[in-house]
């Protein structure tokens, strides 16, 4: 079998077709980079690393409609829509709208919360079977606010998660208290929820070593390799590349994974969903003294990620095309809001700037399964979430592949359902 996408979602598919025994052939347009070069993996390699199933939530909510227009075309807002004419954006951005209300968001968090709930065990059962790339407790997150308003809507949040079918603890805790655990904080910081039961990974190596471990079985990953076309010839699906330097390869069946081009190859398929790039940007700092878990500050939809010796600070929503060169102002942006959350941090000393295109649908669900062709599935569209849910995609769409029965947990997530954008 292909899988045409070498992401955290494409190679966790690759590493689980190969658990049934399945042979397997990978195609990255990119590279899989696993050390500090800000390339390859589409989103996952900057991202903030997160493992996170209390916070995976659907990025529509009724929070995104206080957003105003004049807010959103700011360049240093942290949700950035810029001001051209594009009739794919505005149909997503439609779509979106209309799905960011209280009741669209519970039942897209009922739909998420059976993969939510077994997220981290996907991951342990990836380092079991031989990945040698670790994740740490976050011991602890820490949600930060500046204000009561703020913490009281996080804490009002979880309660719907939990009431949606996924289980999260969390406590508040005195800003003393928070800054003797992260003495990175600010004194602007005066309201702080710990979340319990939650990890990171840097990602960057934990998809490289996922590559590493499918290479390891027998695998084949085929970087700088861009897919132009599949085809299904009834009996056999036809990959054909971009470069036409390789001859057609035929599969008994492939996964789409591109993340947010992942409608370029699977429209003719009948995915209509639409797909758009919900870019985020992140940079390093050196610190002398790393937090021991990810610092969050909602409000600024600020993420800091202790990896290595430095601090990843990862920000920004930016609608835009995935492929659109880098907006400096966008890292200016998350550098400004965050002088004003930590202290002690140099943030001119700035290392490894880079953007990568989260893949975002309408309704905030991924699309994960068969499509118009039994022999062509589909496995993206997580938004913020492809790292922590990637595992168990992967498990569940191999499972899907190799029995040709859709498991239930995949139902909400239906690549043919209604274009929701």
């Amino acid at each position: 079998m292909a899988v045409i996408g070498g992401g955290m979602v494409g190679l966790c598919t690759a590493w689980h077709l190969q658990e049934h025994g399945v042979g397997v052939t990978v195609y990255e347009r990119d590279q899989v980079t696993p050390g500090p070069v800000g390339a390859g993996a589409g989103a996952s390699w900057g991202s903030a690393g997160w493992l996170t199933p209390g916070l995976a939530t659907p990025l529509p909510e009724p929070a995104v409609l206080g957003y105003g227009l004049r807010m959103v075309l700011r360049p240093d807002s942290p949700v950035y829509l810029p001001p051209a004419a594009d009739p794919r954006l505005a149909r997503f951005l439609a779509g979106f709208v209309r799905h960011s209300t209280h009741r669209r968001w519970r039942e897209a968090m009922r739909a998420l919360a059976p993969l939510t709930r077994r997220s981290l065990d996907a991951f342990d059962e990836l380092a079991d079977g031989g990945v040698a790339a670790p994740t740490r407790a976050a011991a602890p997150f820490l949600a930060c606010y500046r204000d009561r308003r703020g913490a009281d809507a996080l804490l009002a949040e979880l309660d719907e998660v939990r009431a949606c079918g996924q289980p999260v603890e969390a406590e508040i805790l005195d800003p003393l208290e928070a800054r003797d655990r992260a003495p990175l904080l600010s004194e602007q910081i005066t309201h702080v929820i710990q979340v319990h039961g939650q990890r990171y990974c840097d990602p960057g190596r934990f998809v490289a070593a996922v590559a590493d471990a499918v290479r390891e079985r027998g695998g084949v990953i085929r970087e700088g390799a861009a897919v132009d076309k599949v085809i299904d010839l009834g009996s056999r699906v036809v990959i054909t590349m971009a470069d036409h330097t390789r001859p057609p390869a035929p599969f008994d069946a492939v996964v789409l994974a591109t993340g947010a081009w992942l409608p370029r190859l699977a429209a003719r398929f009948g995915v209509r969903t639409a797909v758009q790039a919900g870019r985020g940007y992140s940079f390093s700092v050196p610190v002398k003294e790393p937090p021991t878990g990810p610092l969050y500050f909602p409000a600024s939809r600020v993420a800091c990620t202790p990896i290595g010796t430095g601090l990843r600070i990862a920000g920004m929503m930016e609608f835009r095309r995935p492929d659109a060169p880098p907006d400096p102002r966008r890292i200016d942006a998350i550098a400004a809001a965050a002088r004003e959350l930590l202290r002690g941090v140099d943030l001119h000393a700035r290392t490894l700037e880079w953007v990568g295109p989260r893949p975002c649908t309408p309704d905030g669900l991924p699309l994960i399964g068969p499509t118009a062709s039994p022999r062509v599935h589909v496995a993206g569209g997580h938004g913020m979430w492809g790292i922590t849910l990637g595992p168990v995609t992967g498990r569940l769409v191999a499972s899907a592949l190799v029995s040709g029965r859709t498991p239930a947990e995949l139902a909400p997530f239906d690549p043919l359902r209604r274009s929701t954008g």
